[in-house]
């Protein structure tokens, strides 16, 4: 048996963390063989902490054989004290009729926190997922702030969105959601995102040759990935957790596992300037791993269409930045 991997999560009783616990405590995260510790940690609020008290009971009446211990805390230097992974869930949720960019203000301060606190007390290999909406701006706040951790440790999370998308062409081709590959998405995960089925693949033909709708594609397929979100809250009265949790799973196992020959998923990191976008940008691009480490696919083709669509999500974000400036670490 291996040596468990600590993994912290934030918001560890709320919808996400509810949904996401008994997933990696099951071994769908890190597999069969890997044994985890769970650092839950939650706001300092007597309700809050007794939902969590709640959820550990309910972990260990699971009696998960992969399970080795839990540290529910609300003290952030303990909650990420010698954790290897850090998911950064906990945040304000989105309601009804919000923005992403009320959500900038509310976040922002909870994240400059959490990245100091992953820089004094994690392992020195801890990767951080940011899940907590506006991801992408909140990971840019986490890693300016988690000083001596290289930043190619931090990401944010558009896997729901490339989870999203596939579900969406496979339905119009009347496929297998498996037949679905390369499904890149670029950029901020937000209604700007861009999720480019031009170089997608279905069955390993091009989308446009497989669904010959061009004007769905180009209009209804986007809008219903970009806005599925805010369609979700408005049938269900809450933002997304089982979906978002799956796709925290994705992202981990996706990260931690080669990456199938030829294919990509989809993740934010920070930008070295790949496909000209500015540096230092937390910006979702197509990436491969080889299981320990990650990299940018390089040689993806873009037409003008795809470059207007990349340009204008780059540019939501490089406002979300300004607008939190005074949040980022030096």
């Amino acid at each position: 048996m291996n040596t468990p991997i600590r993994v912290a999560i934030t918001g560890a009783a709320g919808q996400i963390g509810y949904s996401l616990l008994f997933r990696i405590a099951s071994g769908a995260m890190f597999g069969p063989n890997q044994p985890v510790i769970l650092h839950l940690i939650e706001i300092p609020d007597e309700k809050a902490m007794n939902a969590l008290q709640g959820v550990c009971m309910e972990l260990d009446d699971c009696a998960f054989p992969l399970l080795k211990g839990i540290v529910p805390t609300s003290d952030l230097d303990a909650g990420f004290q010698g954790v290897n992974w850090a998911l950064l869930v906990g945040a304000v949720p989105r309601k009804a009729g919000m923005e992403r960019k009320d959500l900038l203000g509310l976040n922002g301060r909870i994240f400059t926190g959490q990245g100091r606190a992953i820089a004094r007390n994690a392992a020195k290999d801890v990767r951080t997922l940011v899940v907590g909406n506006p991801c992408n701006t909140n990971a840019l706040i986490a890693m300016t702030n988690a000083a001596g951790v290289p930043a190619r440790q931090f990401f944010a999370m558009t896997m729901l969105d490339e989870n999203r998308a596939k579900t969406q062409l496979a339905r119009k081709a009347g496929v297998e959601v498996t037949a679905v590959s390369n499904m890149a998405i670029w950029g901020n995960h937000s209604a700007t995102m861009y999720p480019d089925f031009f170089n997608a693949r279905i069955t390993n033909r091009p989308v446009p040759d497989v669904i010959g709708h061009r004007e769905w594609l180009e209009k209804d397929f986007i809008a219903t990935v970009q806005q599925r979100g805010a369609a979700i809250i408005k049938a269900r009265g809450l933002s997304s957790a089982a979906s978002a949790a799956n796709a925290v799973v994705d992202t981990v196992r996706n990260l931690t596992t080669p990456t199938r020959e030829g294919d990509w998923f989809s993740v934010a990191v920070c930008s070295d300037g790949s496909y000209g976008i500015e540096k230092g940008l937390m910006f979702s691009y197509p990436v491969r791993s080889n299981g320990k480490d990650w990299s940018v696919v390089l040689d993806v083709p873009l037409n003008d269409f795809s470059k207007a669509k990349i340009a204008a999500t780059e540019a939501e974000l490089k406002e979300e930045k300004s607008m939190v400036a005074d949040l980022l670490g030096k």
